[in-house]
């Protein structure tokens, strides 16, 4: 059967994947951020994934205000780049796994969560820059990354937005999908987006340091408890963007402890640094150790 043997949380600030494609990634402005992330990059060469399930959200590509889903998830063959109005990044085609996605979409529905069903969809930088920061820099035209990953847009640029409780057990529906999967695949979950940060308002340029690391410390040693934050807290102590952290409570949600399942996981990687592009980056890897 599928396992899942790990989940990965980072944030995804469009300009590290704009610092990465120019050459700027040893400028000593973001020399800190990258250099923050290549034990990441040792650590997935050594624990490589057939399939990486990445929970993000789209930033008006591939969705609008006009039509814009709580959840998605990509069942297509692939993905490309999306043109957020500067052009694609020059990095490869995202290439999906339609079956393993299928039968996510079909376990989860039965579970009674309304997920639409994508055939077609360009991934953003939401999307794109974990997989850089994770993968390292690759050729557009004949690199490739190194797994298949399956794409799960959420919600969490348009009110109402799913709750943290929803989304950790969206999580939980996700591992019991995963595990009756026939196939021996090697699964990890990602969660993407936050940390503190806001962009607009009088409040612009907002970084909560203290919530930030709390918020890390409760990830890994108390997530049900997290999950029952109400988003005002998020919005009052991360800023109006730092509610993408909900997000990272689907990938906790999928780990062996929380079903019971195992012991808890352990922390391979735990990174915190700004500023980036007005932003808080975060970073964290826990290992899987299902009973």
């Amino acid at each position: 059967m599928a396992r899942i043997t790990a989940s990965v949380y980072t944030s995804h600030v469009p300009a590290i994947g704009a610092a990465l494609d120019l050459g700027k990634s040893a400028e000593p402005y973001w020399q800190p951020v990258f250099q923050g992330y290549e034990p990441s990059q040792q650590w997935l060469r050594e624990h490589r994934p057939d399939v990486v399930f990445l929970v993000y959200n789209d930033h008006a590509t591939a969705f609008s205000l006009e039509l814009i889903p709580t959840f998605a998830i990509g069942c297509a063959a692939e993905f490309q780049p999306a043109d957020e109005g500067w052009g694609p990044r020059p990095v490869p085609t995202v290439v999906g796994h339609p079956e393993l996605a299928a039968h996510i979409a079909q376990s989860v529905i039965q579970e009674d969560f309304d997920l639409t069903i994508a055939n077609r969809m360009d991934v953003d930088h939401g999307l794109t820059v974990p997989l850089s920061l994770m993968c390292g820099k690759q050729d557009p035209v004949q690199g490739a990354w190194p797994f298949r990953v399956i794409p799960f847009a959420v919600n969490v640029v348009q009110y109402p937005v799913p709750s943290g409780r929803r989304c950790f057990q969206l999580g939980q529906a996700l591992r019991r999908a995963v595990e009756s999967f026939d196939e021996d695949l090697n699964v990890q979950v990602w969660g993407t987006g936050g940390m503190s940060h806001q962009l607009q308002g009088p409040r612009a340029g907002l970084i909560n340091r203290a919530w930030d690391n709390a918020f890390l410390d409760r990830l890994i040693a108390d997530p049900a408890g997290l999950a029952q934050v109400p988003h005002l807290d998020y919005v009052r102590e991360a800023g109006s963007e730092g509610i993408e952290l909900v997000m990272w409570l689907i990938a906790r949600g999928a780990m062996a402890d929380v079903a019971g399942a195992g012991p808890a996981p352990t922390v391979a990687r735990r990174f915190y640094h700004v500023p980036a592009s007005n932003t808080a980056v975060g970073h964290l890897i826990l290992e899987d150790h299902a009973g």
